[in-house]
């Protein structure tokens, strides 16, 4: 007998026909002898209609409150699955967050996993019952509920399986596995049979959509063996595990967009030792993530600094930028929301030379202009203009997957 978890996302459990669905892959999985948990997220579009709900009542709703709101939709998930089951005759149980012990922190909106005890799903299980749970939720030490934010029923599945010592976590999307691009914007994509752990992270951080970075950080810390399947279709998906085959074989694995992204120019900043750490440390203070990041040439006694975040942060990080630029000493903040990121990843782009000219020789042809490059071991980050990030995508793959 072994232990599946299995999370289904919102598009997977969207209405009455897709739950049936889903319904008998878990009776599937369950009546092979396998004792299964489920994680569930909201019924599509719920969580972004109560957002809208709350602020209809108030345009500022309190983090405690919208956490408290939120967390009813995973909890209707779970309750239908178990009434669909029930009527196949199939045991089964629905249990929110506070109920199976995911302990977080108290960071509403963005809690982190502290533990899980899973106590709940250990008896449940003994009594040859599916157990369902509600994703993307977990209870504070003051006994508060909280909402993990987007991804987070990736990361409470991954953190259930770690936790049961799961012997494969399965997590079912409206895509049959990881491609080598989005799919739906670039039609050569092909599917991955295996990604290292690594990589996935790279993908996922960079922007593609599948799995969530925090899942898939947490997948490898804690060994559990990933499976990302279709919930629509019953094709092999993904695995995403330590080791894969012949992995110097490839010189990337995948490409990914991100057009979540703004792009910040101080200009006129006084060259002197210190400034780029004042600048940051004012945006580390005001929690903004910052990603890409590029220092002129100084001229004179003058240089600029470029740097991306998320376009979420946009207002955030002006505001704060400029509450202090006469002690930071800048000319004037150039902000751009117009770009997008596009990456290539691969671990076996570390030992194979000419991989960033080959990535660059294909934006060239393209006569797509780079506004800035990042590089790491595995992965090369350019940024575009947003229009042409499509474009960008499907030149790139082209180059090096078309003649494959």
């Amino acid at each position: 007998m072994s232990l599946i978890v299995q999370k289904f996302g919102g598009s997977s459990v969207a209405n009455a026909e897709c739950i049936r669905r889903v319904a008998g892959i878990i009776a599937e999985t369950y009546q092979a002898g396998n004792e299964v948990v489920v994680i569930l997220s909201a019924q599509g579009d719920t969580t972004d209609e109560l957002i809208a709900k709350a602020k209809e009542i108030n345009p500022r709703p309190s983090k405690r409150e919208l956490d408290m709101l939120m967390a009813t939709g995973e909890q209707m998930s779970i309750s239908l699955m178990a009434m669909c089951l029930a009527g196949m005759g199939i045991s089964a149980v629905s249990l929110a967050g506070w109920q199976i012990g995911m302990k977080t922190n108290s960071h509403y909106g963005s809690a982190r996993i502290e533990r899980v005890t899973g106590e709940r799903i250990k008896k449940e299980l003994s009594r040859n019952r599916v157990v369902l749970v509600a994703g993307f939720q977990g209870v504070n030490p003051s006994g508060d509920i909280t909402t993990l934010g987007r991804g987070g029923s990736d990361t409470s599945a991954v953190a259930i399986a770690a936790a049961l010592h799961a012997n494969k976590c399965q997590i079912y999307t409206d895509v049959d596995g990881v491609y080598t691009a989005d799919p739906r914007k670039v039609p050569g994509a092909r599917k991955l049979d295996e990604i290292t752990y690594e990589e996935m992270l790279e993908l996922a951080s960079l922007g593609a959509q599948v799995l969530h970075n925090r899942s898939v950080e947490m997948a490898k810390k804690y060994h559990v063996q990933l499976e990302v399947l279709s919930s629509f279709k019953q094709l092999p998906g993904t695995l995403v595990k330590e080791v894969t085959k012949q992995v110097e074989q490839i010189e990337i694995t995948g490409i990914a967009k991100d057009t979540e992204t703004a792009l910040f120019a101080l200009v006129g900043l006084q060259d002197e030792p210190g400034k780029a750490f004042r600048v940051f440390r004012l945006l580390s203070n005001a929690k903004v993530n910052v990603d890409v990041i590029l220092q002129s040439i100084g001229r004179g006694s003058i240089k600029d600094i470029s740097f991306t975040v998320p376009k979420c942060d946009t207002e955030k990080t002006l505001a704060a930028l400029q509450e202090h630029k006469a002690a930071l000493g800048f000319d004037r903040i150039d902000v751009d929301t117009t770009v997008a990121k596009v990456s290539i990843v691969g671990a076996g782009m570390v030992s194979t030379p000419g991989v960033a000219a080959k990535m660059f020789e294909a934006l060239a042809d393209a006569k797509i202009n780079i506004n800035m490059i990042s590089t790491s071991e595995i992965n090369i980050s350019v940024l575009v203009n947003a229009e042409q990030a499509d474009r960008a995508m499907n030149a790139i793959h082209d180059k090096f997957f078309g003649e494959q």
